[in-house]
């Protein structure tokens, strides 16, 4: 993720979230916060169209998948499990042994996908979310290190 993607970056955050972040968190994300990892995927035909992102932190041996997000005219196409994926995949690469996120109960489309991907619930956070009061699930999975491609001594 680029600064130059923020604005389609912000159109897809306001669709997809009741309290979206603001172009200010992105751009700590982006600039400042030295453990931040911030991924978009772009759009094959309308080359540079950003059609999703996910921003994650490497914290130690710790993958944190703080936020997903699909344009909604790309939705069910597998886009966000491409950047889920492909989250793990970097976690493993940085040395990360687990992931952790956390999903409203009412987000299904994303409890699905979370779980088809090896995530169990570990925990509930109350009345989480200021703009509903709606509870925050927590979710982790263990990342298996990555396969290494060379021949053993």
């Amino acid at each position: 993720m680029r600064e130059e993607d923020l604005p389609r970056v912000l159109e897809i955050e306001r669709a997809s979230f009741s309290d979206p972040w603001s172009r200010a968190s992105f751009l700590y994300e982006i600039r400042d916060n030295p453990f931040a990892e911030n991924i978009v995927l772009r759009d094959r035909v309308e080359a540079g169209r950003v059609v999703a992102y996910s921003c994650l932190w490497c914290i130690g041996a710790e993958l944190h998948i703080n936020n997903v997000a699909v344009a909604p005219e790309e939705r069910r196409q597998g886009l966000g499990r491409r950047l889920v994926q492909g989250a793990l995949d970097l976690g493993a690469r940085r040395g990360c042994r687990s992931a952790v996120l956390q999903v409203r109960p009412s987000n299904e489309a994303a409890l699905d996908l979370y779980h088809s991907l090896g995530f169990t619930v570990t925990g509930r956070r109350r009345r989480y979310y200021s703009d509903t009061r709606e509870d925050a699930i927590l979710m982790s999975r263990r990342i298996d290190p990555p396969i290494s491609s060379g021949a053993s001594p």
